[in-house]
């Protein structure tokens, strides 16, 4: 049985509710409602919840009505920075050429990553391709209050409802920006092996949402398509828009090669794409991002300024030159490859052992200051579990859509952790207003 909320809920701080608070609110059978929607989907829950029982969490994160604006602060100047001409220069100079076109489309399904520590919401870092937009949009329309102090926090289905409109036309906004009035009649969704991806639910809901509003849509691997020198070809048909869920950003494999030169073609709408992953997901940027007077020097606002210090963690490259140095300052800081995502090959410095140590100082590794996740007690069997969580921004043209948690234990975010997985952010009040 969920343990009751103070009737003053409202006013309690959000750290106070994670900690406190073991309300479970996922209704499976609301869940299955919003997963199953068409009857090309029918078994879809119980699919998941056999084979990625980790992928949802049964309850909420709580954060402050400050946090949420901090991160809303921070997204927007950075996305004021990227559109500076010196940054460009450096973000595409080291860049795969293919990087190099900008052919209009913002890129959809942009994803800032937090952390929140004393000092507010942290950058962990920027995905091009962020992963779970629909699942926990999903997972919100799942919800229910567990208590009557808790009615307050949960947003009406109307306010999802425009949302899961806004996915649908955030894409149209890409179709419309590379190719004008031109008609948009399909989509593909590309990924490598899609059926064993661990994310694939979401492709279904993806193919859905598409098809419900009159575009027909596919879910493909790279080697199933061509390219005759003109069109994208997928089954023999000309492809229109491809929603690009590869995590080969600049799409270098041998697989891969009729997309790349598609896209370098302009022959295919591609989204998420080269020039965005250049632009903001190359960790390297965090480097250029937490640069108080490199970015002074290019004309970067005092007020973005001061929001970038408060909010991106002191980032350098790791080299040969500066590894003793950051050896022994390895405790207070993490490491992460500048192409790497979903936490591959990152690792706390505190856990290094001289093998790793070595293998990052050879590679293309950044270092970043630690910032340690802020902890979430759950009821885990019976039993209260403090586990982590970090939050991800869904973003389009620098608006935040939906926030999201994921909760997990160890390292890194790893959907492995009994207890967590995505769960929804619920936003406290300011203390005194409601």
């Amino acid at each position: 049985m969920n343990a009751p909320l103070p009737s003053s809920a409202h006013l309690t701080s959000a750290a106070q509710l994670n900690h406190d608070c073991f309300c479970r609110t996922l209704n499976v059978e609301r869940l299955r409602q919003q997963l199953e929607g068409d009857p090309s989907l029918h078994g879809m829950t119980e699919h998941i919840l056999q084979t990625r029982p980790n992928l949802f969490s049964s309850t909420v994160v709580f954060i402050s009505k400050a946090v949420q604006a901090q991160i809303e602060q921070a997204l927007t100047a950075i996305e004021h920075v990227a559109t500076l001409a010196p940054y460009q220069a450096q973000a595409l100079a080291r860049s795969d050429r293919l990087a190099q076109p900008a052919w209009g489309p913002q890129s959809v399904c942009m994803g800032y990553d937090f952390h929140v520590s004393d000092a507010g919401a942290q950058l962990i870092e920027i995905n091009t391709n962020a992963g779970g937009l629909l699942l926990n949009l999903a997972l919100a329309r799942a919800q229910q209050a567990c208590c009557d102090e808790l009615d307050w926090a949960f947003p009406s289905d109307a306010q999802r409802d425009t949302l899961r409109r806004q996915v649908f036309d955030m894409f149209a906004a890409e179709w419309r920006s590379q190719r004008g009035a031109q008609t948009w009649r399909n989509v593909l969704i590309v990924d490598s092996a899609p059926v064993a991806q661990y994310l694939a639910p979401e492709f279904e809901l993806f193919r859905q949402l598409f098809t419900q509003h009159g575009i027909e849509a596919h879910i493909a691997d790279p080697s199933e398509l061509s390219y005759d020198g003109q069109h994208l070809l997928f089954a023999g048909t000309p492809v229109d828009l491809v929603y690009n869920r590869l995590t080969d950003f600049y799409l270098t494999d041998s697989a891969h090669q009729a997309l790349r030169c598609a896209y370098a073609a302009g022959a295919v709408v591609l989204t998420p794409h080269p020039h965005a992953h250049a632009l903001l997901a190359d960790k390297r940027n965090l480097i250029a991002l937490s640069d108080d007077a490199l970015l002074a020097q290019w004309g970067v606002s005092d007020a973005d300024r001061l929001t970038l210090r408060q909010h991106v963690p002191h980032t350098e490259l790791v080299t040969p030159e500066h590894a003793d140095a950051l050896w022994r300052q390895r405790r207070q800081l993490f490491f992460k490859p500048v192409a790497g995502f979903g936490a591959k090959a990152a690792y706390r410095g505190d856990k290094l052992t001289k093998r790793v140590w070595g293998e990052i100082v050879a590679g293309d590794f950044v270092a970043q200051t630690l910032v340690p996740p802020t902890g979430r007690m759950i009821d885990v069997d019976g039993t209260p579990t403090d586990l982590k969580f970090d939050l991800r921004a869904f973003t389009y043209a620098g608006q935040v859509q939906l926030l999201a948690a994921r909760i997990y234990a160890g390292q890194t975010t790893n959907f492995r952790t009994q207890g967590g997985g995505f769960a929804p952010v619920i936003v406290v009040p300011d203390q005194g207003t409601r």
